[in-house]
């Protein structure tokens, strides 16, 4: 780890990955009690976009990325509120629309090469700039914020949405909120892992942690603890090991999850319990493996 610390690119690949890890798994958490895993993924297409248009207009690629993932996180809510289309396919309009969009305008740039796309898609943590450690930095202050805030609505929204109308909650406020959130989660992380990748970040680690544990809390804890150390470790791998930081911390992530599983298994046996299962929704389908009586946020 020292190093590392020698070098100043390396510094700020350190920060963006420490903000990463901690960020990610946060709002996966709740995109995996509301079964929205893929949204991440749609959401990336469409900052790519943004990526593209930052390209083309000569301004920051990771701001008019966050501007163009926000607008299209609240497009998809928009589509799946008040069209007949269902959930998976607004996410699928968002893949293609995102990625032909992201395309279209990077070879419109002047002198943007297929090296500039391929940075954003597949990541290239050692070029991030100072500017860009700042952007980041801010956008996950404001996740934070949004958690701390309104987390404990945000759990009731995701477990059931039928039992949030009835407690009278803003349920169209706050899928949007998530949305954007989920939006401004993927911005902080494409830079480190990749616009392919980035989701992968964001579940993994939740599915990791729900082998072990039964409380909504806990899975959260434990996976930013997966997260944080998946992207330090996946970063210092890579550093030394001449690979992909991107691929590294999703291949890292996948292996602790392929340990929880093993482990889960094994105290399970040990203990005689059953696997962590939720209470049935109001539809008669489960929601991960976080009950409802835990509190939320």
């Amino acid at each position: 780890m020292t190093e590392l610390l020698q070098y100043d690119f390396m510094r700020r690949a350190l920060v963006a990955a420490v903000l990463v890890g901690l960020a990610t798994p946060v709002i996966g958490t709740y995109l995996v009690q509301r079964r929205l895993s893929l949204l991440g993924d749609g959401i990336g297409h469409v900052a790519l976009t943004g990526v593209a248009l930052g390209v083309l207009t000569n301004t920051s690629p990771v701001l008019t990325a966050a501007v163009v993932a926000t607008l299209g996180a609240v497009l998809i809510e928009v589509v799946r509120e008040h069209t007949r289309a269902s959930g998976d396919v607004a996410l699928a309009l968002l893949f293609y629309g995102g990625i032909a969009g992201g395309v279209l305008l990077i070879g419109l740039a002047p002198g943007a090469g297929s090296a500039t796309l391929t940075s954003f898609l597949f990541g290239s943590v050692s070029t991030v700039s100072e500017e860009e450690v700042w952007i980041v930095g801010g956008l996950a202050v404001c996740v934070a914020l949004v958690v701390a805030v309104f987390g404990r609505e945000l759990f009731v929204l995701c477990h059931d949405e039928e039992v949030a109308k009835a407690h009278g909650l803003p349920v169209r406020f706050l899928s949007i909120l998530l949305a954007v959130t989920a939006a401004l989660t993927v911005v902080i992380a494409m830079r480190v892992v990749g616009v392919l990748m980035v989701s992968a970040l964001m579940i993994i680690p939740v599915a990791a942690a729900q082998q072990l544990t039964r409380s909504f809390r806990v899975t959260m804890g434990l996976a930013v603890l997966i997260g944080l150390l998946s992207s330090l470790g996946g970063l210092t791998t890579a550093f030394h090991s001449d690979l992909s930081p991107g691929a590294t911390i999703v291949l890292l992530a996948l292996a602790v999850f392929c340990v929880c599983v093993a482990v889960g298994r094994v105290l399970r046996r040990t203990l005689g319990r059953r696997p962590p299962t939720a209470p049935p929704r109001g539809d008669g389908e489960t929601v991960g493996t976080m009950p409802a009586t835990t509190g939320g946020g």
